[in-house]
């Protein structure tokens, strides 16, 4: 095939031969030789496309695969790129994000893109070098003397240049990484992160397990996303078995999306205030989400909805007074953060640490592909609601929140915002909630596993199913990133992951 000139529009993609993958809404994919794969890049990129995921996977013939999947409105595509040597074309030069995703794949499954930074990503000596945990069946026994993880970070020379290491291990309970400062006086020259600290061999684990009981470890690839990452496991699981889900289903799981959503604002506001020495805004918004909390408990049955989605449909059902429970203490809520954004707002100490802070321009985020709340208080209009919509929400029309400023201020401004919207959207759904079954049985293998089927379908985001490896990929991928780029030249304060305004595990 030849690769369409206007690699930006999926409808070229399919006149050009690409099929729609099943559990995915307004996806499809394309197989391309060596030289089509950067070609692709080359033209998603001058089309405005971002790069949602890269990895590797194994066919039934054996044979590796490098696959990509990129976000092209109004769709997603993924590209296939069947290998015949153990190298493949990186595509760092037009997304910078893919780096590490190759650096990934290069330890993982022992295939290296010819990108020039060859450094380890997730390792940390944790296993030898010649063993590849997707690839190689035995796993090798840990040594008796753990080895030294010497990583090469790109020193900064200069006058009065010193390195200050930061991490792994942090104060409270946010998520390793080693950030590297190289400063001079106060000025941050160069920052340099390491991450990977806490790779728990999710994706091997997919390939283990029974395909109906995978989404219980897809909950639990991120505490804080269990409701999104199930969810899109499991809307690729009902794709691939063409299952007809009563209307409710959809509704629940919104529900459940938006219930998890809120949580998260809700902390990580009450986080970002207590960082910038506002401890009052922590007490009151630990006391909403607790709030939160015990309304899901008494409704849904659970605190956090860890297992909350299941294939078919929903674990348990919303009775008429659990929605009413939620229905009025989205309300209450919801007032309560009104009188708190006042407050923040009008806060002078919260405001100059806020405004001007941990800038990441529009131009800066739209290239290091920068997604989520993060990516739309940079500019970068994108939610997944609204432009790759599933249902409920093509009935729903969620409001995106946008900011420009690319600051602490307006990632902050943001989450507002979406604390508005998401109790919206509930209050919503609570009215208008399709009566019916909310769950519905779908095929039933138990005995087959994830990794041995050549199974096709890409879910909602972060759950990539094209091949047989289960592709798991959260945001932060991209957003941790940014983390760098906005303290260049800003000071060496007392910098915490809360004080960009980003969520903790970014």
């Amino acid at each position: 095939m030849t690769w369409p000139c206007n690699a930006g529009s999926i409808a070229a993609v399919r006149q050009s031969g690409g099929g729609a993958i099943a559990g995915a809404p307004k996806t499809c994919g394309l197989t391309v030789v060596r030289d089509e794969w950067r070609q692709a890049a080359e033209h998603m990129a001058v089309h405005g496309g971002r790069l949602l995921s890269l990895w590797a996977s194994r066919d039934d013939n054996g044979d590796d695969v490098v696959r990509a999947a990129y976000i092209a409105l109004p769709g997603v595509l993924v590209l296939s790129l069947p290998l015949t040597n153990v190298d493949y074309p990186g595509i760092e030069q037009w997304f910078p994000a893919a780096n590490r995703m190759q650096r990934a794949v290069a330890e993982l499954s022992g295939l290296r893109a010819t990108d020039s930074d060859a450094r380890p990503w997730l390792r940390h000596a944790a296993w030898p070098g010649g063993f590849h945990p997707l690839i190689h069946i035995n796993t090798p026994p840990s040594p008796a003397v753990p080895a030294i993880d010497d990583y090469a970070f790109v020193p900064v020379a200069g006058d009065g240049v010193h390195e200050i290491p930061v991490g792994p291990v942090h104060a409270g309970i946010i998520e390793p990484g080693h950030f590297r400062f190289s400063v001079v006086g106060e000025k941050v020259l160069r920052l340099e992160e390491r991450l990977g600290y806490v790779h728990k061999g999710i994706e091997r684990r997919f390939g283990e397990l029974p395909m109906l009981g995978g989404h219980r470890l897809a909950a639990r690839v991120s505490g804080d996303s269990a409701v999104a990452f199930s969810w899109a496991y499991c809307q690729a699981l009902e794709g691939m078995a063409a299952a007809n889900l009563p209307p409710r289903v959809a509704w629940l799981r919104a529900l459940a999306l938006e219930l998890e959503r809120l949580a998260n604002h809700l902390g990580d506001l009450g986080a970002i205030g207590n960082d910038a020495g506002f401890a009052f805004g922590l007490a009151q918004f630990s006391r909403l989400k607790e709030q939160l909390l015990r309304a899901s408990e008494r409704a849904l049955g659970q605190r956090y909805l860890m297992d909350f989605v299941v294939p078919g449909g929903t674990r348990a059902d919303l009775s008429s007074a659990g929605a009413l429970t939620l229905f009025e203490a989205t309300e209450s809520i919801a007032a309560e953060v009104d009188a708190l954004r006042t407050i923040y707002d009008e806060h002078a100490g919260l405001r100059d640490r806020f405004v001007g802070a941990g800038v990441v321009t529009p131009a800066l985020a739209a290239r290091l592909g920068l997604t989520g709340l993060a990516g739309r208080a940079s500019g970068q209009a994108f939610d997944l609601r609204c432009d790759l919509p599933c249902d409920p929400y093509g009935n729903l029309a969620p409001t995106k929140a946008v900011r420009a400023e690319g600051d602490v201020a307006a990632r902050v401004a943001v989450r507002f915002d979406e604390v508005a919207e998401s109790t919206r959207l509930m209050q919503r759904i609570l009215s208008q909630l399709p009566a019916g079954l909310h769950q519905a049985a779908i095929f039933h293998s138990p005995r087959r596993c994830l990794g041995r089927r050549n199974d096709r379908g890409m879910a909602r985001t972060g759950i990539s199913c094209a091949g047989s490896r289960r592709r798991r990929r959260h945001p932060s991928m991209s957003s941790a990133r940014s983390v760098v780029a906005q303290l260049a030249g800003d000071r060496a304060r007392h910098h915490r992951q809360h004080r960009t305004g980003f969520p903790a595990h970014q």
